[in-house]
């Protein structure tokens, strides 16, 4: 077993060095259509084994064909670029292959993920009460709020079910998962209200609390208010301080949901636009988005740590047998079986320092910057971002967003996504890769143009 192990990582680091050498050369991949994949690619299960040269070439052809998120020319979702020494954490996350249910499984891997979140809790602001956990993603995190802040109005939900109608908030530029939680929650979808946002993406308090008397009023009743640290498509932040207000007035969960940009929680410069964090009742946010960690690595922290004991905790002698619930942490987590996603996060904090971090964050808006910079000096675009995002909106020529995303996408020339606010429709580049230059921010708008210049049907 172990000369077949040492082969395999022998086998990694030959496909490790073909996938960065054909990253250098063609930072896009070919793409292959969907529609022919299966006939592109030899994805097929066999029954009997395959000798080791073919099995090399498969993975060769699947390696390259894949799309690469690290690459200078990569922009299109809200992660990107690596960071090597999370990669390092992650990669030997894999081999120790411990599940973060039991300190007796996971043994000093619990204390990595425990000091994470005491770390993080500190810097929120959230005091020697708090706690929080690993789920498998922002969604989750949104999700897990959401039961807590349920359970808090009525712990006898857990027992009985959802007897009367409850309401919840979010901002209509929210993520799409407030909506899926609110039917898994039992609260239903019919029961979300979606709160107008100002012309930055940021919800409006004054909004939330007009639709707060009014629900009360026809028999409602509110317990849980999602805000947001970076909104998907425009990069807003909510304005927490104004929100808390509103909450504690109606004795509603305040959660933030920071899974694009909560990472601003470390830098002194950028902290500011999550004013009154430690009001809120949880928080979370993505390392593998801001801090660059290999998906998956979503924080959710929480003020009280009651709240994580009261809604996830369940006896199972079978599997707590040691050490005490502070050590267990499946007793606070919503599944059993749970990967290490905290190792690869800490060996980067580790390594590089709370200031390491700080630098990477400011450098992603630093590059943001070079973008604006660029869009609104140029006659031929329009920009419909603003300052303190990491998303850069706009429209180049007049061109169709949909259009030109997808042309370029279609011909491998760089991978950049498009969105809309309030009825247009425009390109959203994203500077999350904090491994990028400034040069490879103005190289993306020479490549764009370029290619434009090549295919004037676009312009039609």
């Amino acid at each position: 077993m172990t000369s077949t192990l040492k082969a395999d990582l022998e086998l990694f680091n030959q496909m490790v060095e073909i996938l960065l050498n054909e990253e250098a050369i063609k930072p896009v991949a070919e793409r292959i259509d969907a529609k022919e994949l299966y006939s592109r690619l030899d994805l097929s299960l066999n029954e009997s084994p395959m000798v080791d040269q073919e099995f090399r070439d498969v993975l060769k052809k699947v390696l390259v064909t894949t799309p690469k998120t690290a690459t200078n020319l990569f922009f299109n979702q809200l992660f990107g670029g690596r960071q090597g020494k999370a990669i390092l954490g992650d990669l030997l996350a894999v081999l120790l292959n411990n599940s973060m249910y039991t300190y007796k499984v996971a043994g000093p891997q619990v204390g990595i993920e425990q000091e994470i979140i005491r770390k993080s809790c500190d810097l929120v602001g959230y005091g020697h009460g708090s706690n929080g956990t690993f789920p498998t993603g922002g969604s989750m995190s949104n999700y897990m709020a959401l039961v807590m802040a349920r359970d808090k109005h009525d712990l006898s939900i857990r027992t009985n079910g959802v007897m009367k109608r409850l309401i919840i908030y979010t901002s209509k530029e929210s993520h799409y998962s407030n909506a899926k939680n609110a039917s898994f929650s039992g609260v239903g979808r019919g029961n979300v209200r979606y709160i107008e946002s100002d012309d930055n993406g940021c919800m409006i308090p004054s909004k939330l609390e007009t639709q707060i008397k009014t629900d009360i009023q026809d028999g409602g009743t509110p317990i849980y208010v999602n805000a947001t640290a970076g909104t998907t498509v425009l990069g807003a932040f909510d304005s927490v301080d104004e929100i808390a207000d509103v909450c504690e007035k109606y004795n509603l969960w305040l959660h933030v949901d920071g899974a694009y940009c909560g990472a601003v929680i470390f830098s002194q410069k950028h902290s500011s636009l999550l004013k009154g964090m430690k009001r809120s009742d949880s928080f979370s946010f993505n390392a593998h988005k801001m801090l660059g960690t290999p998906l998956t690595c979503s924080i959710l922290l929480v003020k009280d740590k009651k709240n994580l004991n009261d809604s996830f905790s369940n006896d199972a002698e079978y599997l707590y047998q040691t050490d005490g619930d502070d050590f267990n942490l499946g007793k606070t987590s919503f599944q059993c079986g749970r990967r290490n996603d905290a190792l690869k996060f800490w060996t980067l904090w580790k390594s590089v320092g709370s200031k390491g971090l700080e630098e990477i964050i400011d450098h992603q808006f630093d590059l943001a910057d070079v973008a604006r910079t660029y869009v609104r000096n140029n006659s031929d675009y329009t920009l419909y971002s603003f300052d303190n995002s990491i998303s850069i909106c706009f429209n180049y020529k007049g061109i169709d967003a949909n259009k030109l995303c997808n042309a370029l996408y279609e011909e491998q020339v760089t991978v950049v996504g498009f969105g809309a606010f309030k009825g247009v429709e425009f390109v959203r580049f994203v500077t999350i890769n904090a491994n990028n230059s400034p040069e490879d921010i103005l190289n993306f708008f020479r490549v764009m143009e370029d290619f434009v210049d090549m295919h004037p049907e676009l312009l039609d």
